[in-house]
């Protein structure tokens, strides 16, 4: 009589007494079958899940664009690559536009002139751009504030005392801080380009106030800000020519490093540990054969008793 001693993968495994014999046994099958009210609550589940689906996408766009509102397009940045990294040269440019013309109006109140130490300045070069300056220090040992020239840890000045003096010197717009403003704005540094470069006429049918710019990259359409930037409007030290497209992609790279100073090392940081991670994956797939390669070299033979 055999005696049943193991069940394998639907197929049972019996003991006799000549050795071990195999026997098909019935299949088994992970099948459930539904209820017909199961499989209306199911299927109702699923038309709530992809009309919610569909409402959010619905308000996401509505939030992001009007009928009057352009997407930026995609521009092949320099620094877009998985292991690109910032146009340095370029970087120095967008600082000259900022200071010469953004500074006028924008703050950049989280940028130190320390932080162009090595990205667009040299520390003599930063220590210059930060003695034209004046900041207000003290006290003094007889209690009163006085004026002093900047030093590399002072952050770049504000153009107006307060909130108050911004919105009246540019009726009753206040003008954004820019030190994130490509992480603020859907687009990135695309959405600064074009906006930059993107004045124009108001379309038949669209009244825009005194005071007030079309620009179709701007939510709405009505702006505030005058077009800044023109061709030759300054002269770049590195003598590259100052046409406002270029002017407009400097800036808006300067403005990206500044919202993300730490791009390239993040970049750098992922090349070390890829090569790291593929001498280790090399190394563990040789461990992984050798430690193995006794099991799945072995041989199982049976030999029954006689």
């Amino acid at each position: 009589m055999a005696a049943r001693v193991g069940k394998i993968c639907g197929v049972g495994l019996f003991k006799s007494t000549s050795g071990y014999t195999y026997n098909q046994i019935c299949s088994i099958t992970t099948k459930k079958d539904w209820s017909r009210s199961q499989k209306t609550i199911l299927g109702s589940l699923g038309v709530i899940a992809g009309g919610v689906g569909a409402l959010v996408f619905a308000l996401d766009q509505s939030v992001r664009a009007t009928d009057l509102e352009l997407h930026p397009p995609k521009n092949p940045w320099s620094h877009n690559g998985m292991i690109s990294s910032f146009d340095h040269a370029s970087l120095r440019r967008g600082y000259e536009v900022y200071k010469q013309v953004c500074a006028a109006c924008h703050s950049m109140r989280f940028i130190a002139y320390r932080n162009l130490v090595g990205v667009t300045h040299t520390e003599e070069e930063a220590k210059a751009e930060a003695a034209e300056i004046l900041v207000t220090d003290g006290p003094d040992e007889e209690g009163h504030m006085f004026q002093r020239p900047g030093k590399l840890s002072d952050y770049f000045p504000n153009p107006y005392a307060n909130e108050q003096a911004a919105r009246s010197a540019n009726n009753g717009a206040y003008p954004p801080d820019l030190s994130f403003m490509t992480l603020a704005r859907h687009g990135g540094e695309d959405y600064l380009f074009s906006l930059l470069t993107g004045y124009c006429d108001p379309p038949a049918g669209v009244v825009i106030r005194e005071g007030q710019y079309y620009n179709p990259y701007f939510p709405g359409g009505a702006i505030s800000m005058a077009q800044a930037l023109y061709n030759e409007l300054i002269e770049y030290e590195d003598g590259t020519p100052a046409s406002a497209s270029q002017m407009a992609k400097d800036v808006s790279t300067f403005l990206k490093w500044c919202a993300q100073p730490e791009h390239d090392d993040r970049k750098q940081m992922f090349i070390k540990a890829m090569g790291i991670l593929s001498i280790l994956l090399g190394l563990t797939l040789y461990l992984k054969r050798h430690q193995w390669s006794s099991l799945k070299t072995r041989k199982i033979e049976f030999k029954p008793k006689k």
